[in-house]
C-alpha cells in the first residue's frame, strides 16, 4: 500500500482557476471594499459564477458536484488574497448551504439549494446570541408550538451573511421544550427574510472582515409553519454539532490561505526593499524568519488536507482532526502575518498595506467556530484527558 499526498485533479484544477480569480477580479477591489466596509454584490454574484457556491453540492441541486476537497483548497485560495470574501464562501457553504443540504427534507432542498448556487442569494445559519457564544447550550431563543405553526422569540449575533440585500433567510436555533433527562431540547428552523416578527441587522465598525456581512437576527413572535423545521424536532443540538465540525475545516482553510497570503506578501517586499546596501530578504534573521513561516505553513496544509480526506472517507475521526486544524491553521495565521508586519516594518502599519488588513482580518479565526480554548478542551477530551 501506498501514500499519495498529491491533491486530486479536480483539486488542482480548482486551485488554479480560484487563485487566477482571486488575483484578477478580488485582489484589485479588495483594499477599497475593506476600507469602505462595503459588501460587494458583483463579487459574490462572480463567486457564484464560478462555482463556489456548493461546491460539494450535486448537479441536481445547482452544485458543481465535486467533493470537499476541491471545496477547502477554494477557500484558501480566496482568503489568501482577502478575508472577507473567503468569510463569504465560507459561511455561506459550510453554515448556510450545509445544514439545508445534509438535514432537510427533499421539499426544503429542492426549494432553497437551486436559489443559494448562484450567488444571488446568501443565507445565514443563527446560532450565536449574546449571553450563548463558546457556550452553545445556554441558547435562549425559544420556539413554542401553536398549531400547525411555531413561534420564536430571542436574538441571535455575529450572524455572517444575515442582513445583506441578497439574504434569503437563516437557519436558527431555538430551545423547543425540556428532553427527558431534564435537558433543553433545541430545534433548528428555516427562516425566511421577510417573515413577520424577523428582522436582520447589520452591525458595522468592525475590525476584520470589513468587507463581509456580520448580522444581529431578531425574532419576535416570529411565525413559521411546521414545514420550516429543520429535520426532527430535538435534533437542532445535534445538527449544530455536526455543522460546526465541518465548518472547522473552512475556518481552517481560511487561516491557511491567510498565512500563505502573508508570506506572499512578505517575499515580495523583501526581495524589493533595501537596507546597508543588500536586500532585506537576504539578511540571516529576516530569511529564516521566513523559512520558518514556510515550514508552519507547510505543516499547517498536511493536517488540513488530512482531515478534509478524513471527512471524504467518512472517518469519524475527522471530527478531531478538524479541531486540530481549525486551531493549527488559525494560531499559524496569527504567528504568520505577526511575522509579515515585523518584516515590513513601519510600512506594515499602514492601512493602505495589505499586509494590515491580514493582520487584523486573522483574529477572528481564533475566536469564530469554537476559541482556540475550547477547540484545546474538544481535543483534550477526546484523547481521554477527563476520562478519570
Amino acid at each position: 500500500m501506498s501514500l499519495n499526498y498529491d491533491l486530486p485533479d479536480d483539486a488542482v484544477m480548482m486551485r488554479n482557476t480560484v487563485r487566477e480569480f482571486a488575483e484578477g477580479e478580488i485582489r484589485p477591489v479588495a483594499m477599497e471594499l475593506d476600507q469602505k466596509a462595503e459588501f460587494s454584490p458583483e463579487l459574490t454574484k462572480k463567486m457564484g459564477d464560478l462555482g463556489l457556491f456548493g461546491v460539494f453540492l450535486p448537479e441536481k441541486y445547482g452544485g458543481a458536484g465535486l467533493g470537499y476537497i476541491p471545496y477547502i483548497v477554494a477557500v484558501e485560495e480566496i482568503s489568501r488574497v482577502d478575508g472577507s470574501q473567503g468569510a463569504t464562501v465560507a459561511a455561506h457553504n459550510s453554515l448556510g448551504i450545509g445544514p439545508i443540504y445534509y438535514f432537510g427534507t427533499e421539499e426544503q432542498r429542492e426549494k432553497y439549494l437551486p436559489q443559494l448556487t448562484t450567488g444571488e442569494k446568501v443565507w445565514a445559519f443563527g446560532l450565536t446570541e449574546p449571553d450563548a457564544g463558546s457556550d452553545a447550550g445556554g441558547t435562549k431563543t425559544t420556539a413554542v408550538k401553536d398549531g400547525d405553526e411555531w413561534v420564536i422569540n430571542g436574538s441571535k449575533i455575529f450572524i455572517t451573511n444575515g442582513s445583506t440585500p441578497y439574504s434569503l433567510g437563516c437557519t436558527a436555533q431555538a430551545v423547543t421544550g425540556t428532553r427527558s433527562d431534564g435537558k433543553k431540547e433545541y430545534t433548528c428552523f428555516l427562516v425566511e427574510q421577510g417573515t413577520p416578527g424577523f428582522k436582520a441587522e447589520t452591525m458595522h465598525n468592525k475590525m476584520m472582515w470589513r468587507s463581509s456581512i456580520t448580522s444581529e437576527l431578531y425574532f419576535d413572535d416570529c411565525r413559521v409553519h411546521e414545514s420550516a423545521m429543520l429535520g426532527e424536532r430535538g435534533e437542532g443540538f445535534h445538527q449544530m454539532l455536526d455543522t460546526l465540525d465541518k465548518g472547522r475545516l473552512s475556518i481552517g482553510a481560511m487561516g491557511l490561505g491567510c498565512a500563505q497570503g502573508a508570506l506572499d506578501l512578505a517575499l515580495k517586499y523583501t526581495k524589493q526593499r533595501k537596507q546597508f546596501g543588500k536586500y532585506i530578504s537576504t539578511f540571516q534573521v529576516n530569511a529564516f524568519k521566513m523559512a520558518d513561516m514556510f515550514v508552519e505553513i507547510e505543516n499547517a496544509r498536511n493536517l488540513l488536507y488530512k482531515a478534509t480526506w478524513l471527512y471524504e472517507q467518512g472517518r469519524k475521526e475527522y471530527k478531531l482532526w478538524a479541531s486540530m486544524a481549525k486551531l493549527h491553521c488559525s494560531e499559524v495565521a496569527y504567528r504568520c502575518v505577526n511575522h509579515a508586519v515585523q518584516l515590513h516594518g513601519g510600512y506594515g502599519l499602514m492601512e493602505e498595506n495589505e499586509v494590515a488588513r491580514l493582520y487584523r482580518d486573522q483574529k477572528l479565526l481564533e475566536i469564530g467556530e469554537g476559541t482556540s480554548e475550547i477547540l484545546r478542551w474538544v481535543i483534550a477530551r477526546r484523547i481521554g484527558c477527563y476520562d478519570v
